[in-house]
């Protein structure tokens, strides 16, 4: 016996399947207009994000943002900040930038030029903090960092390299914890109503927007950092991702990732051997 239309809707396991549909609408929908593809992001972390939008553009549905989106380009550029991943902090986790100074730089020395890619960069505080850091190595200078993020906004603030004067003090902590040989204070100056760090520390960075979905590889590197990235993808699409990092790292390449990701359980698990596997740093073998 066929259950009345009227009943199915009202219940909660009709109401999951509307929102479910909702949600598949929204990212097809963005996906075709807009070029964005966040269908295979794990679908927890994307609803919790729709939905403060929804509530933020004052909508009182998925399927109301859905339109106001595809009529709006300015919602979609703030749909698109709160979809891309943009939690970050300079030299955030410190005993990573520890093991880098410690198991990675003695490696980059081996070579007259190297090749980093920060993928999913974010804002730029990851970035900012690497090329401190092969400074303090005497390795910037041969070296060239190439900073992506999918979002061209966020993109934008990296690039003017001004952060919230209320960080530094956190930052400070940070770079002291993450072995720090200088004054972090060298590398800022208070200007703008925020910090104002070094331009010398991009001069070898190049900032482009890159889609780690949709995107090929562009270049072989000798370190790809993308950390805490992954962990908002369903497996399908890491296991995509890892062949793109695979396919970018030239071999004894390093891989670093974040402190909840792994190569594990990939099919390019037996192509890499551990470095440090307590803060994920990786090289390619084979």
């Amino acid at each position: 016996m066929a259950v009345p239309v009227e009943k199915l809707a009202g219940s909660a396991e009709g109401r999951l399947d509307l929102e479910a549909l909702e949600l598949k609408l929204l990212l097809e929908g963005v996906y075709r207009h807009y070029g964005f593809d966040f269908r295979e992001y794990a679908p927890a972390s994307l609803k919790r994000r729709v939905w403060r939008r929804v509530h933020a553009e004052h909508l009182e549905s998925i399927s109301g943002l859905l339109e106001k989106v595809l009529h709006d380009p300015h919602c979609m550029e703030r749909l698109l900040l709160d979809l891309s991943i943009n939690v970050t902090a300079m030299f955030r986790d410190p005993t990573f930038y520890v093991s880098f100074r410690e198991q990675v730089t003695p490696l980059l020395r081996t070579y007259p030029f190297t090749r980093l890619w920060v993928a999913g960069c974010s804002t730029g505080e990851e970035v900012y903090s690497l090329a401190i850091l092969l400074r303090e190595e005497e390795l910037y200078d041969r070296t060239r960092i190439y900073a992506t993020d999918i979002n061209e906004v966020v993109l934008d603030r990296a690039r003017a390299g001004v952060f919230p004067l209320d960080r530094m003090q956190d930052y400070t902590e940070n770079y002291i914890r993450a072995g720090g040989r200088r004054s972090f204070s060298e590398y800022y100056l208070a200007k703008y109503e925020g910090a104002l760090f070094d331009r010398a520390l991009t001069e070898n960075v190049v900032w482009a927007q890159h889609n780690l979905v949709q995107d090929r590889a562009f270049n072989e590197f000798n370190v790809i950092l993308c950390r805490n990235v992954m962990i908002y993808f369903d497996r399908s699409l890491q296991n995509r991702v890892h062949r793109l990092f695979y396919e970018s790292l030239e071999r004894f390449g390093i891989l670093c990732l974040g402190n909840k990701e792994s190569i594990r359980f990939t099919e390019f698990e037996d192509c890499y051997e551990e470095l440090d596997p307590h803060e994920k740093l990786f090289r390619r073998i084979r």
